[in-house]
């Protein structure tokens, strides 16, 4: 991948080049930031620039033989690990190695589940075992047969666990001319020892007008479709993509209308909502409720006197202007904690029927009878 083929991230490019030229290249990294905000591509631009053997000051060749192989994700000294799903404690990620250089190369800011979603998952939870920490270490071991440099990235290091005390002296100490990158969304779920053996890499959220140029350049949709949809995806590229992919103005229409009859306590309209959104698929239902999540934090940006930040079409904006007078900040929050419990149990498999109904009875709790639930504290970010 060439840096150029990156969606922004300038400033985080330079830097990366610039470490190249001026030899500083650490040799265990850690690539911190949000999904879907181009950490993998980032790396992966990185490690093909290091082994391109003609490139330019900005960018690998992209014609090289190193780079020509870069391009199929087949060069013998490029190395991924990832977790995978299957249950083996014998098993590695090796099984997998022909559909990860697929969704790679289909689309490098694929999430977790995009990869459950290739490999068909289902609710298998992800792992990176004892024999892929092994598999890991073999590979790290072997001499680099074409680049100055091989070069390991290991996506989603937080599933390594406790099992990844053993990759903690490679990192410490690797052979001559080993690149170890980590490409990681919480640092929080990673080992702290791991941690203070890499250079962190911290990489932010795309901005809006980046994931706007992409939408639009490739996507071929308007100015107006591609910067709503970028706003609603809050950096994340992988989401945006999954929104292009639905009718934008459904979720407009289900989400506000579960919101009128919640307000107004409508039973039989409530049971005809439920009925008809439990069959919309699982992918549609999270990305309503991801979309009435972006809608309420809109309220609150309303109700604090920001309306000048809130970008949105005419008829989300009439609504939000409307819906906001009947809401607190106390409110506000009860309403985005139901709704990101609800995405929650969805990707568990949750049944839907089952689910829905208990949320649209807390909404009406929660906006016609004032009922909060207990603990309720005003958001504040």
């Amino acid at each position: 991948m060439l840096f150029r083929e990156v969606i922004g991230q300038n400033a985080i490019k330079e830097q990366l080049i610039q470490s190249v030229f001026e030899n500083r290249v650490s040799h265990a990294q850690l690539f911190l930031g949000p999904e879907s905000s181009g950490s993998f591509a980032l790396a992966l631009a990185y490690a093909q620039f290091i082994s391109c053997t003609n490139r330019s000051e900005a960018d690998s060749c992209g014609e090289c033989s190193s780079c020509r192989k870069y391009n199929k994700l087949i060069h013998p000294d490029l190395h991924f690990s990832y977790p995978f799903f299957r249950g083996g404690d014998k098993e590695d990620s090796m099984a997998d190695l022909g559909e990860w250089r697929d969704l790679v190369l289909s689309n490098p800011y694929f999430n977790l589940d995009e990869w459950r979603l290739r490999l068909d998952a289902q609710n298998k939870q992800p792992n990176i075992n004892k024999a892929e920490c092994l598999n890991i270490l073999h590979r790290l071991s072997l001499k680099a047969f074409e680049s100055e440099y091989k070069t390991m990235i290991i996506w989603l290091p937080e599933y390594l666990k406790n099992e990844g005390n053993r990759l903690l002296k490679t990192l410490e100490e690797p052979a001559s001319k080993t690149l170890i990158i980590l490409v990681a969304q919480n640092q929080d779920q990673i080992l702290n020892t791991i941690i203070s053996r890499t250079q962190l890499v911290k990489i932010p959220a795309l901005k809006n007008e980046d994931i706007v140029h992409y939408l639009i350049d490739n996507k071929d949709i308007t100015e107006t479709q591609a910067s709503r949809i970028a706003y609603l995806s809050d950096g994340n590229l992988q989401t945006a993509l999954n929104l292009l992919k639905e009718d934008d103005h459904d979720d407009f229409r289900n989400f506000t209308n579960w919101m009128r009859m919640t307000f107004a306590d409508k039973g039989a309209q409530i049971i005809d909502f439920v009925d008809e959104i439990s069959k919309l698929g699982r992918e549609n239902q999270k990305n309503m409720l991801r979309y009435g999540v972006q809608l309420i934090r809109e309220c609150i940006m309303m109700m604090s006197g920001a309306e000048s930040l809130v970008h949105l079409p005419s008829a989300e904006l009439d609504f939000i202007r409307n819906f906001s007078k009947h809401l607190d900040l106390a409110k506000c929050e009860a309403l985005v904690n139901e709704l990101e419990k609800a995405h929650y149990h969805i990707e568990r498999n949750a049944n839907p029927k089952i689910l829905f109904l208990d949320v649209s009875l807390q909404f009406v709790k929660i906006l016609k009878f004032n009922t909060l639930p207990a603990g309720t504290q005003y958001i504040l970010n």
